[in-house]
């Protein structure tokens, strides 16, 4: 049994897994940085500590300080939540050393898809299909590489192999700039990433971003939660998320579902993870996996019913998975727009006191935030404030049901992504879903 739980972060995911404990009867701890003191999380959590000063470099990226927390309150285990340490696999292994229960997957399961080769490598072991590319660490031989590039046909794309959050890549269109952009990037992922190693992939030019949602215990069985499309992209971050994605049909959504369950069942994955792929003409294509719980997974528990940050603990306490494939159900459509305390046109971050906030409500609206009024987001981190979902019977109810919901949301005091957001949900091509990875910023924001 789990019984107390370190939450190793902080903004809507700690509260997230805060209320996740509290279901299930299971003890909270808050770990705060000082800029956070008065962080609602904090002022809801059974026990808080602070591990240290604003910068995350010296609080939530502090290993020693997350591990003494857990310590010094006699934690059974650490929630990671997403970003900060979440996909750190030697913090992983120092929990566990520590002897406290990691709630994800295994520090191997982490350096395996942390690395993008030998992630694709797996996949296609389990036969998951790839972005055709070299299949490998691209070497130093000039020849080889032009080689490997013509075979594959341009425009290709060179990407770090341990990179992730759109750095670290450079698309190539034509074999003279081929050499120097792979010189480029093998500098830049040194510098970036610490691991200078590069690959090569065919750059699919009009791709949506569709993501599958598993669960795999620690006793081989492992299921699938549909699909997501995040094709709602600027600067490869993403900003608006629906489930299940347009335009998949079933049949696509069992085979490839299946297949991600397989390689998980392959790799002995236990915990929340996400097969991301792109998604163009009808074929997917593997770009990575994400060992985490993801900031998006409020649309699948909305259309599955299953709760996937309590599914994690469970799975870390040992419980096999109480359901199988056969039990889990699509019931209708959800979408999730990221608030962001950012100026809507210029995209500049907007920290400040928020001298006024009101939540939309009505049916099938959920808020996920940890703002609150007088509430002063920092300047130190991530600007998103916190996430609105609407769920409908069908996409066209979850659309209508979040433009209500953005034109009844109130944030004041700083400047908010929300007029964007009502933009995109009233946009005809979002919602006759004619869209790829690249029409927010050609269409919308015009920052492409």
């Amino acid at each position: 049994m789990i019984n107390k739980i370190v939450i190793a972060n902080r903004g809507e995911i700690a509260l997230r897994i805060q209320r996740a404990c509290r279901e299930m009867g299971i003890q909270n701890v808050a770990v705060y940085s000082e800029a956070d003191r008065e962080a609602l999380y904090v002022k809801l959590a059974d026990e808080s500590v602070c591990i240290g000063p604003a910068q995350a470099s010296q609080s939530y990226l502090h290993i020693p300080a997350i591990l003494s927390a857990a310590e010094v309150t006699d934690a059974d285990a650490i929630h990671p939540g997403y970003g900060f340490l979440s996909e750190n696999a030697d913090f992983a292994e120092l929990v566990e050393a520590c002897g406290f229960i990691f709630i994800g997957p295994t520090a191997a399961n982490i350096r395996t898809m942390g690395d993008k080769v030998s992630a694709i490598q797996s996949m296609h072991k389990a036969n998951v299909p790839c972005v055709p590319g070299s299949d490998g660490v691209l070497g130093t031989d000039d020849e080889t590489n032009l080689a490997i590039a013509s075979e594959i046909g341009y425009p290709i794309i060179i990407k770090a192999s341990g990179g992730g959050g759109g750095r670290g890549m450079r698309v190539v269109h034509s074999e003279s700039a081929l050499l120097n952009a792979i010189v480029l990037t093998r500098t830049e992922a040194g510098a970036t990433f610490n691991n200078p190693d590069v690959y090569m992939e065919k750059y699919l030019e009009h791709p949506r971003h569709v993501e599958f949602q598993v669960l795999a215990d620690k006793h081989g069985n492992a299921v699938h939660l549909g699909e997501r499309d995040c094709s709602m992209q600027r600067r490869h971050q993403k900003v608006v998320e629906e489930a299940p994605a347009p335009g998949i049909t079933e049949e696509q959504r069992n085979t490839i579902g299946e297949r991600c369950a397989e390689a998980c069942r392959q790799i002995a994955y236990h915990g929340a993870g996400t097969f991301e792929f792109l998604y163009e003409k009808g074929e997917f294509f593997f770009i990575e996996m994400n060992t985490r719980v993801q900031v998006e997974h409020p649309v699948t528990e909305m259309i599955t019913g299953i709760d996937i940050v309590k599914a994690q603990i469970l799975i870390a306490a040992g419980d096999p998975l109480p359901f199988t494939q056969a039990d889990i159900e699509i019931r209708g459509h959800a979408v999730e727009c990221r608030l962001n305390a950012e100026d809507p046109e210029t995209f500049m971050p907007s920290p400040g006191r928020i001298t006024q906030f009101h939540a939309p409500g009505g049916p099938g609206i959920r808020v996920d935030s940890h703002v609150y009024n007088n509430y002063f987001v920092p300047t130190h981190y991530d600007s998103m404030i916190g996430k609105l979902i609407a769920h409908g019977a069908d996409r066209e109810e979850a659309l209508v049901r979040m433009s209500s919901a953005l034109s009844e949301v109130i944030i004041d005091g700083i400047k908010t992504n929300i007029p964007l957001h009502r933009r995109i949900i009233s946009d005809h091509g979002f919602k006759s879903a004619e869209f790829d990875i690249h029409y927010l910023e050609k269409n919308i924001t015009n920052t492409a």
